[in-house]
C-alpha cells in the first residue's frame, strides 16, 4: 500500500469514527480508537501499524504535552491547589501503591498465574493511575458540570495526573536499564531533567516571552505558528537528546508559553495540529489491540477491566468523602474518574518499548483500558440516578435545593427565569430591577450564587438544563425566560425543556453568531439574539456618533438595520423550512 493510499485511508476512518461519535454525541477519541481496531492488522488489516506512523502518532503525544503544558500557569494552580495538590496527589500515589503491591503480593502468592516484576508492577501502576481527560472534561461541558462540586474536584485530580505524567516519562524509561544500573539510571534522569527543568524554567520564561514579542512585531501568522512548532519541536528534541522524551520537552514548552500574553493565541493555532495528530495516535493504539488475545482470555481482560474501575472508584469516593466533600459529590468524583486515561496508552506504550511489559500483559491490559474508557460515556449519563438510589443524602441534599429554590419564588409571578449569571445575565438583572421587574436567575457556579446572594439578588444554584430546576424557580409562572449561555447545545435543552412544560412561555437566547438560529426557531425560541450582529451594530453605533452624525439619525439607522438583518435571518428560516416540507 503507497504512502498515499494509506494517508487516504486513515483520513477515511477517521472521518467515519468521528462522525458515528458525533451522531451518539460521544467523544470522537473513542471513534479513533475504535477506527483503529476495525482496519488494524488484527481486524481488517486494511493497514500495518508501520514505524513511520507510529513516529506521526508520537507528535499527537507531543502536542498533547504541550497543550497541557499550556494549561499549567501558577495562578490556575494557586487556586485549585486543595484540589489538585491534595486529592489529586493522594490519588496518584495510593493508586500507584496498592497497585504495586498488590500485584506482588499476588505474585508471591501464585507465582504460576500471576508473573510480574516489580518494575513492570510499578509501571502498570502509573498507567492505571491516570483517567481520561479528554472524555470526561468533554462529558462534563456537555453536561455543563464543570463548575459543579464535583466537577472542581474532578478536574483538580486531572490536572495533577497529567502533571504526574512528567516524572512518569523519567522514571518508566529508568526502569527498564538492567538491575545492577537502576539506581543510577534513575539518578542521573532525575539529575538531567532537575536541570533541565531549573535551567528552562528559570530564564526561559524570560526569553520565550522575548522571542515571541519580537515574532509579534512582524505581523506575520504564518511567522508566528512556524515558531511555535519551532519551539514545541525543539525543545521535545532537546530533552529527547538529554536522554528524557519527547513529551517532557513539549510539556515544558506549553509552561513556558503560558505565562505569556500568546497564550490564547498559541492555544487556537496549535490546536488543529493537536487534533490531527492526536486522532492518529489513538488511531495506532487502537491497532495494537489484538481482539483474538482478547477473545481467548476474556476473563482475564473482564477481571483487568472490573478490578481497577471498581478500586479506583472506591478509592476516589473515600478520598473526596474524608477531604469533607458530601457523599454524593464523593460518590459522583469517584464515577467519573474510574475508568482508564490517554496518558495510560502513553505510559503503557513507553513500558512496553522499554521491555517493561511482556506481551502477554500488553494486549489485554490494552484491552481493559479501551473498554473501560468506552463505558465512561454510559457511567457519567446515569452517574446521577446511581448516586441518588446510593446515597439517602444527597437525594435529601437535592430535595432541600430544591425546596429553597421554590420557596425563593413561590410569591413571584411573572417574573423573568435568567439561565446563567455570568456577565450577561448580572447586567440582565441590573436593568430589570431598575424597572421593577420580578427575575429568578439559576447558576452553576457556587461562589458566584453566594456573592450574588449576599448583594441581595435573586439567585439559586441549579442547573437550567435541567427541568426540576426550571420547574423549582417557577417555571409555569414565569412571564419570560431567557439564556445567557454561550453553549448552543446547553441553550437548546433549556428551550426545548421551556417549550415542553410551558409553551406559552416566550424564551430569548443568547448566542455568539447566528450559525444555529435555525436550530433555535425549530427549537422554538421566540427570539435569538446572536452577539456578532448586535455587536457590529453598537459598533457602527458608535462610529457614526463620533463622525458627528446626529444621534436620532443614528439611531434610526441602525433600529432599521436591524430589523433588515432579523428580517433577512427569518425569511431565510422560512423559506428553508418551506422547502424542506415540500422535499418530504
Amino acid at each position: 500500500m503507497s504512502s498515499l493510499d494509506l494517508t487516504l485511508l486513515y483520513l477515511l476512518a477517521a472521518v467515519l469514527g468521528v462522525a458515528a461519535c458525533r451522531v451518539f454525541k460521544l467523544p470522537p477519541m473513542l471513534g479513533y480508537l475504535a477506527v483503529g481496531v476495525v482496519i488494524g492488522p488484527n481486524a481488517l488489516a486494511l493497514a500495518q501499524n508501520s514505524e513511520g506512523i507510529r513516529h506521526l502518532a508520537e507528535f499527537g503525544v507531543v502536542f498533547l504535552m504541550f497543550v497541557i503544558g499550556l494549561e499549567f500557569n501558577l495562578p490556575k494552580l494557586k487556586s485549585m491547589r486543595r484540589h489538585v495538590f491534595g486529592l489529586g496527589s493522594m490519588q496518584v500515589i495510593l493508586t500507584m501503591a496498592c497497585v504495586t503491591v498488590g500485584s506482588m503480593f499476588l505474585a508471591s502468592m501464585a507465582p504460576s498465574i500471576w508473573q510480574m516484576r516489580w518494575q513492570t508492577a510499578l509501571a502498570l501502576s502509573g498507567a492505571l493511575a491516570m483517567s481520561s481527560t479528554a472524555i470526561v472534561i468533554k462529558l462534563m461541558v456537555d453536561r455543563l458540570e464543570l463548575d459543579s462540586e464535583h466537577g472542581k474536584r474532578v478536574v483538580g485530580v486531572l490536572l495533577f495526573q497529567d502533571l504526574a505524567v512528567v516524572p512518569l516519562l523519567v522514571l518508566i524509561p529508568a526502569l527498564g536499564s538492567a538491575p545492577e544500573q537502576m539506581a543510577m539510571s534513575l539518578l542521573l534522569a532525575g539529575i538531567k531533567a532537575a536541570l533541565l527543568l531549573t535551567l528552562l524554567l528559570t530564564g526561559g520564561q524570560r526569553v520565550m516571552h522575548a522571542w515571541l514579542t519580537l515574532v509579534a512585531r512582524r505581523q506575520s501568522q504564518e511567522l508566528f505558528v512556524l515558531n511555535i512548532l519551532l519551539t514545541t519541536l525543539g525543545l521535545a528534541w532537546l530533552t529527547e537528546m538529554a536522554g528524557l522524551s519527547l513529551a517532557l520537552g513539549a510539556f515544558v514548552a506549553g509552561m513556558l508559553i503560558s505565562e505569556t500574553e500568546f497564550k490564547h493565541q498559541v492555544e487556537t493555532d496549535i490546536k488543529p495540529f493537536h487534533d490531527v495528530l492526536l486522532g492518529l495516535f489513538f488511531i495506532t493504539i487502537g491497532m495494537m489491540l489484538d481482539w483474538r488475545i482478547v477473545w481467548d482470555r476474556w476473563e482475564f481482560v473482564l477481571l483487568l477491566v472490573t478490578v481497577p474501575v471498581a478500586f479506583k472508584f472506591l478509592l476516589i469516593a473515600a478520598l473526596t468523602r474524608l477531604s469533607g466533600a458530601s457523599e454524593g459529590v464523593s460518590l459522583r468524583t469517584g464515577l467519573y474518574l474510574a475508568q482508564a486515561g490517554e496518558f495510560g496508552f502513553v505510559l503503557l506504550t513507553l513500558g512496553n518499548q522499554n521491555q517493561l511489559i511482556p506481551a502477554d500483559w500488553f494486549n489485554p491490559v490494552l484491552a481493559s483500558m479501551v473498554l473501560s474508557m468506552l463505558a465512561t460515556p454510559f457511567i457519567v449519563m446515569n452517574a446521577n440516578r446511581w448516586v441518588m438510589k446510593w446515597a439517602n443524602s444527597d437525594w435529601l441534599q437535592q430535595s432541600l435545593q430544591m425546596t429553597q429554590m421554590a420557596q425563593q419564588s413561590i410569591s413571584t409571578e411573572q417574573h423573568v427565569i435568567i439561565c446563567g449569571y455570568g456577565r450577561c445575565g448580572q447586567n440582565l438583572a441590573r436593568l430589570l430591577k431598575a424597572q421593577n421587574i420580578p427575575y429568578m436567575a439559576l447558576d452553576l457556579d457556587p461562589d458566584r450564587v453566594n456573592g450574588a446572594l449576599a448583594q441581595g439578588d435573586h439567585v439559586a444554584f441549579g442547573d437550567a438544563a435541567r427541568l426540576q430546576s426550571l420547574m423549582a424557580v417557577g417555571l409555569a409562572r414565569a412571564s419570560a425566560v431567557v439564556v445567557t449561555y454561550l453553549d448552543n447545545a446547553s441553550s437548546l435543552r433549556v428551550v426545548a425543556l421551556t417549550r415542553e412544560h410551558a409553551p406559552k412561555v416566550p424564551v430569548v437566547v443568547r448566542t455568539k453568531d447566528d450559525r444555529d438560529l435555525e436550530k433555535f426557531q425549530a427549537a422554538g425560541a421566540t427570539e435569538v439574539v446572536p452577539e456578532s450582529v448586535e455587536g457590529s451594530l453598537m459598533l457602527a453605533t458608535h462610529a457614526l456618533a463620533l463622525m458627528g452624525v446626529p444621534m436620532k439619525r443614528v439611531i434610526r439607522m441602525v433600529q432599521a438595520q436591524r430589523q433588515q438583518r432579523y428580517e433577512l435571518l427569518r425569511e431565510q428560516t422560512f423559506s428553508d423550512e418551506s422547502e424542506n416540507a415540500s422535499a418530504r
